[in-house]
């Protein structure tokens, strides 16, 4: 039994896993039971107001601790770097796009939007960079699934929004695009773009199963995005981004935080080993904070 959020993109992701397991064993039987988390049921408030920590899986891992369900799929950019206690990250998937999406009512690119502009986003990592960019750009809150977001563009008159590549192109609504942010600027949130299967410590027949949906690569890449949000705090509730990827043999690892309102970005880049993508993630955080992303999350999580 899978447990997943009831919306369209949950919904996808957890019919992917299910037609994944059922093409490597046949006979199997897999069902998805929907479950409705605090922050599907809650839109109306912020996530400074609502907190960030577990708001998308708490009632999913409960389902899950008590036996109701078997595993859980995610984007694995929405789970907190640690789990509750008996649950663990199974299996990752092969990673999408990982670039940001920007979607613009008349279809202009981000330096094209006019003076002033009014774009939704709720992700303080996408605000910052955006101010980066364009300052004079007015940043407004935008909560919902993914059809929720495309529809506020028009119903608030909004001039663009801002959404992962990923879930658009799982969607099926990758027509909507307006530009594919440079992944070098617009550094992505750690795990954008891969998929998270959670599962019991304790199911190894569960275990087991997942373990053929597993990406080694996408692994390595995760093991060092997550290990610097964990040093910096980890959650939404701070604006980092960090992307991982192999070129050649070498992992390279890119880093930001920026101020949410003023931009200034820190950035910092390392290269180094598979092996050594852990460390790697924490040497990231330590140059980033030296930098002065020490006093950028200080003043932000004040």
């Amino acid at each position: 039994m899978i447990g997943s959020r009831g919306s369209q993109l949950a919904l996808w992701q957890s019919e992917w896993a299910k037609a994944s397991l059922l093409e490597a064993n046949a006979g199997l039987t897999v069902e998805i039971e929907v479950i409705r988390t605090t922050g599907d049921a809650n839109l109306a408030s912020s996530f400074s107001e609502i907190g960030t920590k577990g708001v998308f899986t708490r009632e999913v891992d409960e389902a899950l601790l008590e036996k109701r369900t078997d595993f859980s799929v995610h984007s694995l950019k929405d789970l907190p770097t640690t789990f509750p206690e008996g649950l663990c990250l199974t299996a990752v998937s092969a990673r999408a796009d990982v670039r940001d999406a920007l979607i613009s009512r008349e279809g202009d690119k981000l330096e094209q939007l006019k003076q002033g502009g009014r774009v939704g986003t709720s992700s303080l990592r996408r605000q910052a960079l955006i101010r980066t960019e364009r300052p004079d750009l007015e940043i407004l809150p935008l909560r919902g699934n993914v059809d929720t977001r495309l529809r506020k563009l028009e119903s608030e008159q909004l001039d663009a929004i801002v959404l992962a590549a990923a879930g658009l192109n799982r969607l099926g609504l990758d027509g909507n695009v307006s530009e594919l942010l440079n992944p070098e600027r617009f550094v992505p949130a750690a795990g954008q773009g891969v998929m998270a299967l959670v599962s019991r410590e304790d199911d190894d027949r569960t275990r087991n199963l997942l373990s053929s949906l597993e990406n080694a690569e996408s692994r390595t890449a995760i093991t060092a995005e997550r290990g610097a949000l964990a040093e910096l705090g980890g959650g939404c509730r701070i604006p980092f981004g960090a992307w991982a990827r192999f070129e050649g043999p070498r992992l390279i690892l890119d880093g930001v935080v920026a101020h949410p309102e003023n931009g200034n970005p820190v950035r910092s880049r390392i290269e180094g080993t598979a092996e050594n993508a852990e460390a790697m993630g924490k040497e990231l955080a330590g140059n980033l904070l030296a930098a002065g992303g020490a006093s950028i999350l200080k003043e932000v999580l004040a």
